[in-house]
C-alpha cells in the first residue's frame, strides 16, 4: 500500500506473542533501536514500534506489535492479531514451559484467530544461554516437522544474533 506522502510503498503488521519474560520486548527494541537492556518492565497490554527499510527499490514499513505475555492479558491479545501479516511466537530456550505454551496455547490461539496466509515464525530466544538450554533441538524439530508452514529461528536479543 503506497502512501500519497511517499512515506512507504508497503506496510506490514508483525505481532509478537509468547509468555511473559521470554524476551519479546528485548527482540523488538534490539531490532527497532539496536539497543539492549538487562532490565525491562513487563509490557502492559501492547506496545509497538516502527521500522522502515528499502527492499527491491521499495520503501517497506513494519509496524511491530509487542504483546503482553502475562496470563491476565491473554484475553485481549487475540484482538491484536487482526490484520497481522506475520506472527512471531517467541519462547525462551532455557524455559521448557515457555516452549510448551508456544507450541500448544499460542500456536492454537493463532490458528483459530488468523487466516491461513498469515506467516508464522517460531522464535527460540536467549541463544546466548545455550549452555543452559532446556528445550532440545529435537523437540523443536519435531514440532516444525508436524507444522511445515512454520519457519524457525534461534535468536539472542542480548548479542543481536539473528535479530536483523
Amino acid at each position: 500500500m503506497l502512501q500519497s506522502q511517499g512515506e512507504y510503498h508497503y506496510l506490514f503488521k508483525v505481532v509478537l506473542v509468547g509468555n511473559s519474560c521470554v524476551g519479546k520486548s528485548s527482540i523488538v527494541v534490539r531490532y527497532a533501536d539496536d539497543e539492549f537492556s538487562e532490565v525491562f518492565l513487563a509490557t502492559i497490554g501492547v506496545d509497538f514500534r516502527f521500522k522502515s527499510f528499502p527492499l527491491d527499490g521499495n520503501k517497506v514499513k513494519l509496524q511491530i506489535w509487542d504483546t503482553a505475555g502475562h496470563e491476565r492479558f491473554r484475553t485481549i491479545t487475540s484482538s491484536y492479531y487482526r490484520g497481522a501479516h506475520a506472527l512471531m511466537i517467541v519462547f525462551d530456550i532455557t524455559d521448557k514451559q515457555s516452549f510448551s505454551d508456544a507450541t500448544n496455547y499460542w500456536f492454537a490461539e493463532i490458528n483459530t484467530s488468523c487466516p491461513p496466509e498469515t506467516q508464522i515464525l517460531l522464535v527460540g530466544n536467549k541463544h546466548d544461554l545455550d549452555a543452559n538450554r532446556m528445550v532440545s533441538r529435537e523437540e523443536v524439530q519435531n514440532f516444525i516437522e508436524k507444522n511445515p508452514h512454520i519457519q524457525y529461528i534461534e535468536t539472542s536479543a542480548k548479542t543481536a544474533e539473528h535479530i536483523e
